[in-house]
């Protein structure tokens, strides 16, 4: 939605006028019902002005995926946009956190609701479909949750696929951002003939069963890094080898300092360039399914064009560390912290800055940045 916006909202004059840009760019954009009952109730002016919340899901779809298996929500994120509009703030939330996840009929598979993961809502609302149906009801099962968590009624929302996302990384030939911890890849490597390999053998529940002989896995070192679309994807679905043994909190945090790099260079080469401009807005429009609440995109994008790369801040839940609890037929799941409910009640009535100013460490580090070096 960031790098959307930044897009329609900066970059008129190098094309011609903001009319075609917003027509070339908001055409591209999969419009779609995902908050159904999740959404402000339908009586209820909508206008853009004031504080916005925007629920952002991330998934993760593999080529040659099992159409029988369920569809997981691999990020969570809310987008505060304070009542000024003139900065962003990303909140994460940790997908394996203990919620209560109300019932919800889908039409095709009910759920009689309970405890359990956050990123379960999704698979439990998009149980037994498929296609838009599926990305609909999983979307709205998880907005009702986070909705009854956190008291927000999220003003929009979207679906992104991080495979979109190697399109938007081709187009711009490829992202340079900072890596903060040797991340060791358990999807990516090669073998003794330098050719393409699995280095490790993953069980059906995506955790790494044993090392594959005789392949090397791809290792991204800490440090400035420039990478192609495949190494800029497979770098941020990384979890389980990660040097600092920080898993879901260290990929969440690549995952934001990826997009914040994405953005910076979307502002840097891609807005200035006629040739790129076109395959960028084509690529960002392909990798969202958006729910724009009733308010016009083109609405959204002029009232968020202030907010650039440098005014988005990445806010760790649970201060970035481990509040783990083993809960019967749930599994190890993450609990909440009281200062991460703060945290959400500060999203929820537009006190973030505040927040963040009494609460200095749960700013996410970008680390350097590309001009740094």
């Amino acid at each position: 939605m960031a790098v959307g916006t930044t897009l329609m909202t900066l970059s008129g004059v190098a094309l011609g006028g903001s009319a075609w840009l917003l027509h070339a760019a908001t055409g591209e954009v999969t419009r779609q019902n995902l908050l159904g009952a999740a959404a402000a109730p339908a009586e209820q002016h909508r206008t853009i002005t004031g504080a916005k919340n925007i629920l952002l899901v991330g998934v993760d779809t593999r080529p040659n995926q099992d159409p029988s298996q369920l569809t997981r929500a691999d990020s969570i994120i809310l987008l505060h946009v304070p009542a000024d509009h003139s900065r962003a703030y990303l909140v994460s939330l940790p997908r394996d956190s203990l919620v209560t996840i109300p019932a919800y009929d889908n039409g095709a598979t009910p759920f009689r609701g309970g405890q359990n993961k956050i990123n379960s809502a999704f698979a439990f609302g998009s149980r037994g479909l498929t296609g838009s149906a599926a990305l609909s009801h999983g979307f709205e099962l998880l907005a009702l949750t986070v909705r009854d968590l956190t008291g927000i009624t999220p003003d929009a929302g979207a679906i992104i696929d991080f495979q979109g996302f190697k399109q938007i990384v081709q187009v711009l030939g490829g992202v340079c951002m900072y890596v903060d911890e040797t991340t060791t890849s358990i999807h990516v490597g090669h073998d003794t003939a330098g050719k393409p390999a699995a280095p490790y053998a993953i069980n059906p529940d995506g955790t790494v069963n044993h090392r594959i002989t005789g392949v090397t896995p791809n290792v991204y070192t800490k440090g400035q890094h420039c990478l192609d679309p495949a190494q800029a994807l497979d770098f941020v679905r990384q979890r389980d080898l990660l040097a600092n043994h920080d898993f879901d909190y260290g990929r969440q945090r690549h995952q934001q300092q990826f997009v914040k790099a994405v953005l910076a260079q979307v502002v840097s080469q891609g807005l200035d360039s006629p040739t790129k401009l076109p395959g960028l807005l084509s690529a960002v429009g392909r990798t969202m399914t958006v729910d724009d609440g009733g308010i016009p995109l083109a609405d959204w994008a002029f009232a968020m064009h202030g907010v650039k790369p440098d005014a988005i801040t990445t806010i760790k839940t649970n201060g970035g560390t481990f509040n783990s609890r083993t809960v019967p037929g749930v599994g190890s799941a993450e609990i909440l912290s009281p200062t991460s409910l703060q945290l959400l009640r500060a999203v929820r009535d537009d006190t973030v800055a505040a927040f963040v100013a009494a609460h200095p460490t749960w700013v996410a580090d970008s680390g350097p940045t590309s001009a740094d070096h």
